[in-house]
């Protein structure tokens, strides 16, 4: 992958990288050399030259040929497409074949800077020319030429790394057989493909979330110079195998917080792929505390949803039902003291914290699968949990995937942990019923167990029918429609109760009661 050792360079972002190196970027369905840096908060993907003449464009370049150009490297000491327009390339040379002899410097190699490649459906095409090295020396060489061979070694078919290895290897003496192509010009002159990467803008409703730093110099979350892009991590979704086949295990994908872009990076092989993630994922999930603060400032006392703070947030797979294994999209799941919240994206505007995609109560969730699955992201490892909801139109089922083995344990003892909140914030629910063609109300209390009561009639007071303790519940069960059975082993028998709806809700929180009652006995792990 590397055309030259990683640099330090190219920071920005908030604070001193803690990963550099070379990856490429997946732009227009093209792979593109970056250099990248990770700092604390941003993601900085680099494509322009360096201060040393090296060559940093999106395509990659020649470092050994280029590397050590005298005259510092400015814009004045490069012929570009746009320094050496294509009138001013003499007619006779256009679409001919020539022969140049070029004799490689101690220092600046050949001076020379390459495009293209067959994984870019391009030949190897001079991007730039470093004015006062070698190939500007022999004055036979343009902006535009494509290299058709090195010392005799046909580049016509040749990958953008096979050129830059075949120009290494060509020693002092370098025979370059080229023809201009004029019509490749608009595709030298492009600047780096890093610019052309696609990138949310933060709307003005929300000032802080999606920005690099918070210092002042740092305010603009994009930053958009021709050949550098910076990717603030914050709220970021960092993941594998999800919108681009990996057969090969080398990529990693970055999704906005507004779910409208993805970053594509390739590395050179699976190790580094792996490392990468890590980084990339340890930082954002380092930025999760600032948000969640973030977001309660953003919405004061309204709260969120119905629910007055979040407990945890962050971005999952969920499995999109059908029959293909591989088929999931991310979602933002939020947990309030009484809520599981699902969103699209990441939400700007207080106003859309208001409307979710789901709301499922904690207190009827539980949790039902959390191990081996289907359709994990790595072979042999399953990082996936699942969630059932009671609901008035039956169960309703999501199964989630995380990225790593600690992701997965923090979420499903968060989902835990928050049924059992909700049971003791709650404390009690009350329903309706029909028992025994009498209209009642059914009362489970957290702490009291079970109650059936008359309704009131004309101002009278209620009568109880019945009240149990949970641990005379033998069985409950119901059959999915409206009827309920609780069976507490008394002379009655089992008791039917018509729940007019759906039972399922009931049963779920029936279940979540006697879940954080038996957790708070310690009698479970």
């Amino acid at each position: 992958m590397a055309v030259a050792a990683a640099g330090g360079g190219g920071g920005g972002g908030g604070g001193r990288a803690q990963r550099s190196g070379w990856l490429e970027v997946l732009v227009r369905e093209r792979w593109h050399k970056v250099l990248a840096n990770l700092g604390g908060e941003a993601l900085v993907l680099s494509g322009e030259e360096r201060p040393d003449g090296a060559a940093h464009n999106g395509l990659g370049g020649d470092g050994a040929a280029c590397r050590g150009a005298e005259g510092g490297g400015g814009a004045a000491a490069v012929r570009t497409a746009f320094t050496d327009p294509p009138e001013q390339v003499p007619e006779a040379v256009s679409n001919k074949k020539r022969c140049v002899k070029v004799l490689k410097q101690e220092l600046g190699g050949l001076g020379i800077s390459i495009k293209g490649g067959k994984e870019n459906k391009m030949p190897i095409l001079i991007s730039k020319i470093f004015k006062g090295l070698a190939a500007d020396q022999t004055q036979a060489l343009y902006v535009g030429d494509a290299i058709l061979a090195v010392n005799g070694t046909d580049l016509r078919d040749a990958t953008h790394d096979e050129a830059v290895q075949a120009l290494k290897r060509a020693g002092k003496e370098v025979l370059l057989e080229v023809k201009y192509m004029r019509e490749a010009t608009p595709y030298v002159k492009k600047g780096s493909p890093v610019s052309e990467i696609g990138w949310e803008t933060p709307p003005p409703e929300s000032p802080r979330l999606g920005c690099a730093s918070a210092d002042p110099l740092s305010q603009l979350s994009l930053s958009i110079h021709r050949d550098k892009k910076t990717i603030p991590l914050k709220m970021c979704y960092v993941t594998r195998n999800m919108t681009v086949s990996d057969p090969e295990n080398r990529l990693i994908e970055v999704h906005s917080p507004d779910a409208k872009h993805t970053v594509v990076l390739r590395s050179k092989d699976s190790a580094t792929a792996q490392a990468w993630f890590n980084a990339i994922h340890s930082s954002v999930n380092e930025l999760i505390p600032r948000v969640i603060a973030e977001v309660r400032d953003q919405l004061g006392k309204t709260g969120i949803a119905g629910s007055r703070e979040i407990r945890h947030l962050g971005w999952l797979a969920e499995k999109v039902p059908g029959d293909n294994e591989k088929h999931w999209k991310p979602v933002l799941v939020v947990l309030t003291e009484k809520d599981l919240l699902i969103y699209e994206s990441m939400p700007r505007m207080k106003e859309a914290w208001f409307s979710p995609l789901h709301t499922y109560p904690l207190l009827a969730t539980r949790l039902v699968h959390s191990g081996p699955g289907k359709g994990s992201p790595q072979s042999g490892v399953d990082l996936s949990f699942a969630t059932r909801t009671g609901t008035r139109q039956g169960i309703e089922t999501h199964l989630f995937r995380t990225e790593t083995s600690r992701d997965l344990s923090l979420w499903t003892r968060s989902v835990v942990q928050g049924c059992h909140n909700s049971a003791e914030l709650i404390t009690e629910i009350t329903t309706c019923c029909t028992y025994k063609s009498q209209e009642c109300r059914l009362t489970i209390h957290y702490e009291h167990g079970f109650s059936l009561t008359t309704e009131p009639q004309d101002g009278a007071f209620s009568k109880t029918i019945a009240q149990y303790p949970y641990e005379k519940l033998k069985m409950s069960s119901d059959d999915g429609i409206r009827m309920l059975y609780l069976d507490f082993g008394g002379k009655d028998g089992e008791i039917q109760l018509d729940l007019h709806s759906c039972p399922k809700p009931i049963v779920f929180i029936i279940h979540s009661f006697l879940s954080a009652k038996i957790t708070r006995l310690g009698l479970v792990a």
